[in-house]
């Protein structure tokens, strides 16, 4: 089910209702309409998959209960390490088999061998990435005792198969969310109204700003050897706000709905193209995930302690894991490869943590030296998104090379150029609003509050009205496919 369908915008007020007037006075009960709300949603998809996200929830939550019962240590490594087998098994199955297998016989074509052997049609669970990751932070939790384990199946289940956040994160861990479950939840107006703000500008983001961008992305990288090199430029920033869009929309309305129903999720995007450094851009893009890495792979491998050469090793492989995470592509390897290649001049010189505050922040505009940061950081992001929206390694380096020719020089040509002008008001528009709210947890969450009712209003109308004019048939969230 997507958040910008019809069938989510009567499904939403239904579960509402049920859950704070039809089984408010009882937790359980409450958790329990949360699970059949979440299989609902996840079902209306492939009912099918739902026995690996059964699956999954049934291995961990028996795993955390061996671990409580366990103290030996080599028994719980064995637990551990049969949740860690299960989980990124079932993931690479789906995810990985088909690639594995072509570059299996591949490299045996190389040296001369011909090798036999059938790929699977296998279709990609929807949100399976995601909700691995997510069921892993509870065992690997449980088993460093950072959490309890918990004994109430419903609960568990509902913190494994959340609906708002199930298919496309932002990847919660199980120290934050899942104690939430077992807490009385008293519906608070405020909190409840601010996440309907932040969910109209999730839609926002993905309707107006992500689809109407992806028209043009998708026109230019699908007919790339077409387009001048100016064109191209613009193909790649089309689809760098596009992902932005989709993608950080997505969360936002994850975060918005879960407010509804009294749960706090953490903040997965933190304007990251106001970015002054590769590092920075890292801690404001999908924030659950960078951090999922850091604690549960990055650190555990000596993070920047030990040698130059270990310091190096270890970014390399929490860029290239993560590139690999989205896809099964030699694409999202390069890409993550190219960004750990960002990030190193940085981290080497022990300037990775210098842009720890919000850029301008007792200013209304950023000084030359920040605002050349910024433009330079976005540029080595777009240049990367490149591998990442390319369909193969070959499409994206003729892309990048018909860049650099002599016609990055000439105009950008279109078909249609007055479609394409209203783009650009619209990301300057955008662009202006999430700069203003840089230092809330979205762009609009403060903006109108002191307006007059009236005005306030208007704003919202506008917002709602835009949703409409420029929206147009349903389209897919990228990270679905992830």
């Amino acid at each position: 089910m997507l958040f910008n369908s019809i069938d989510f915008a009567l499904f939403l007020p239904i579960i509402f209702i049920l859950y704070w007037f039809v089984t408010n006075k009882n937790l359980k009960l409450q958790n329990f309409l949360i699970v059949i709300a979440s299989y609902i949603f996840y079902g209306w998809w492939d009912w099918r998959f739902l026995s690996l996200i059964l699956f999954s929830t049934i291995v961990d939550y028996s795993i955390g209960i061996g671990l409580s019962k366990q103290e030996n240590l080599n028994k719980r490594k064995i637990l551990l390490w049969i949740s860690i087998l299960v989980n990124l098994g079932l993931l690479s199955f789906f995810k990985y088999y088909n690639f594995f297998l072509d570059n299996f016989v591949l490299a045996f074509s190389f040296f001369g061998t011909e090798i036999k052997a059938n790929s699977l049609n296998i279709i990609l669970p929807v949100g399976i990435s995601f909700y691995t990751f997510q069921t892993l932070s509870y065992t690997i939790d449980v088993y460093t005792r950072k959490l309890k384990p918990t004994k109430d199946f419903i609960g568990f289940s509902a913190f494994v198969s959340f609906f708002p956040q199930l298919v496309a994160g932002p990847i919660e861990r199980a120290t934050n969310l899942l104690p939430q479950f077992y807490k009385k939840r008293n519906f608070d107006y405020k909190k409840a109204v601010d996440g309907m703000r932040q969910i109209l500008w999730g839609l926002f983001k993905k309707i107006v700003i992500a689809d109407n961008c992806a028209q043009y992305a998708n026109i230019i990288f699908n007919n790339s050897s077409e387009y001048s090199g100016s064109t191209l430029v613009l193909g790649a920033i089309f689809f760098t706000f596009q992902i932005y869009g989709d993608f950080s929309g997505y969360s936002d309305i994850a975060i918005g709905t879960s407010r509804l129903f009294g749960f706090n999720l953490k903040q997965n995007f933190n304007f990251p193209y106001f970015s002054r450094d590769i590092a920075e851009f890292w801690r404001r893009w999908h924030i659950s995930l960078s951090t999922w890495f850091r604690d549960y792979l990055y650190i555990p491998l000596g993070g920047s302690r030990g040698s130059t050469w270990n310091k190096i090793r270890n970014v390399f492989i929490i860029f290239i894991v993560s590139g690999f995470w989205h896809g099964a592509n030699w694409t999202f390897i390069i890409w993550g490869a190219l960004n750990a290649l960002y990030f190193l001049p940085v981290f080497l010189t022990n300037n990775n943590r210098n842009n720890l505050s919000i850029v301008s922040s007792r200013k209304h505009f950023p000084n030359v030296k920040d605002f050349f940061s910024i433009v330079f950081t976005f540029s080595l992001t777009v240049f990367a998104w490149i591998f990442f929206r390319a369909n193969n390694v070959e499409h994206a380096l003729n892309y990048i090379s018909k860049i650099f020719s002599n016609s990055l020089f000439t105009s950008p040509n279109f078909e249609n150029d007055a479609f394409v002008k209203p783009i650009f008001i619209l990301l300057f528009i955008f662009i202006i609003i999430e700069w203003l709210g840089r230092f809330q947890q979205y762009a609009i969450a403060n903006l109108g509050l002191k307006w007059k009712p009236l005005l306030r209003y208007f704003m919202y109308a506008s917002i709602i009205f835009s949703l409409f004019w420029f929206g147009g048939k349903e389209q897919q969230f990228i990270y679905f496919q992830f």
